[in-house]
């Protein structure tokens, strides 16, 4: 009999220790990558999304609400602001673009975005299919948004009021389908781009069509946005032009970074609360491992003896424990993968559910390796503590003192 299945009998005749020693160690591994990939995204949504957006203008009401709902596009927003308002404040010298965007419908939950040609630039996107936005009514599609629904360039579609997707509140004015993003992996992906006059001729068809064919700036006198994404010229607008804005103004002033760090400071102790948890699970886990292999070898003390006897050296005694550390590993690693998938799955499909975006990110592979390092590195040490009574065999004493 090989030492290979010398270890799988072993492990056989003690499944009780062997379940749980897989399980534990699965379940600790399953909530570390679970835990760092819940905060890999986080850290992807605040750095990527937030592109070149130094600046949220928007309605009075909670900045990151604001920020949320402006930059991320994963909230309802504060409320709107009047275009000519917006307009004055982007002339500023400080300010080196001011993007307009203004929302409040959707197409099967995916948002439409009323903006300008610079929306676009500022995640660097570019054109995969068709054209940009010429008039009203005409819309580009987010990859990921074109790649959902099934639609193509000159496809035409009628968009539902509302931030949620419903049946009811259907309006009447098609929308055309004129271009599809090339994949950005960022917010842009899961939105549906128009320009601010498809917005306001949807929600206002009947006489501002003609008020903006007579004169087009009557037809801006009165309109609403939603909010204003800024970027700044230089770094010294950060420390007046926010106060300002808040102060003189009926509008508030948002900094996205600002806001994100502060929600990720709340958010970073649930993290480190979960991390502990996870390593105080691996820690049992190995103990158990530990205990497990520890008594295997004081058990079959004789057996191992004997084997001694025969010729076996430390050497494949040692192996023999080693191989039944690493299947418990190896099982625990795909077990723990497993579950990692299968939470994440789940909480992909409840956020989806939501707003229609997959914020969740793929863990980088260097961070998957550390992980699996740090546990064979605990289980490496259980075994080495585990092995000790083989180092130290006396091989006459336990023969003669077996009964």
């Amino acid at each position: 009999m090989t030492i290979w299945k010398i270890s799988l009998q072993n492990i056989k005749t003690r499944p009780l220790y062997t379940f749980l020693s897989v399980f534990t160690l699965s379940l600790s591994i399953a909530l570390l990558l679970g835990i760092q990939q819940l905060k890999t995204s986080f850290e992807h949504q605040m750095e990527n999304n937030l592109g070149a957006i130094d600046l949220v203008i928007g309605a009075k009401g909670s900045p990151l609400q604001l920020v949320l709902a402006s930059v991320l596009h994963l909230d309802n927003p504060t409320g709107n602001i009047l275009y000519k308002d917006a307009k004055k404040i982007s002339k500023s010298p400080l300010i080196k673009t001011a993007v307009p965007i203004s929302y409040g419908d959707n197409y099967k939950g995916y948002k439409i975005i009323g903006t300008t040609g610079e929306f676009v630039s500022l995640y660097n996107a570019k054109l995969e299919k068709g054209s940009v936005v010429k008039k009203s009514m005409e819309v580009i599609l987010g990859h990921t948004v074109a790649a959902q629904l099934d639609l193509k360039v000159g496809e035409t579609f009628l968009s539902s009021h509302g931030l949620i997707e419903n049946d009811i509140e259907v309006h009447s004015e098609s929308l055309t389908v004129v271009g599809i993003l090339k994949p950005t992996q960022k917010v842009i992906d899961r939105l549906i781009i128009t320009n601010l006059e498809s917005v306001w001729d949807v929600h206002h068809h009947d006489n501002e069509v003609h008020e903006k064919e007579k004169n087009h700036m009557e037809y801006h006198e009165g309109k609403e946005i939603t909010s204003l994404l800024v970027s700044f010229r230089n770094p010294s607008a950060l420390l007046t032009l926010p106060r300002r804005i808040n102060k003189h103004t009926y509008m508030q002033a948002a900094l996205p970074k600002y806001e994100l760090d502060r929600l990720y400071q709340y958010t970073g102790v649930g993290f480190k609360t979960i991390s502990w948890i996870a390593y105080i699970i691996l820690v049992i886990s190995c103990m158990t491992v530990f205990i497990s292999l520890y008594k295997m070898v004081k058990e079959r003390a004789f057996d191992l003896a004997l084997l001694r006897t025969y010729g076996a050296s430390n050497f494949q005694l040692i192996r023999m424990v080693v191989y039944e550390g690493v299947l418990i590993v190896f099982l625990a690693l795909i077990l723990g993968l497993a579950l990692s998938k299968i939470g994440v799955y789940f909480m992909f499909k409840i956020t989806e559910t939501d707003n229609k975006q997959n914020i969740l990110q793929e863990l980088p592979f260097h961070e998957l390796l550390q992980t699996v390092m740090l546990v064979f590195s605990m289980i490496v040490l259980s075994v080495l503590l585990a092995i000790y009574p083989i180092i130290k065999m006396n091989i006459s004493t336990i023969l003669s003192n077996e009964k």
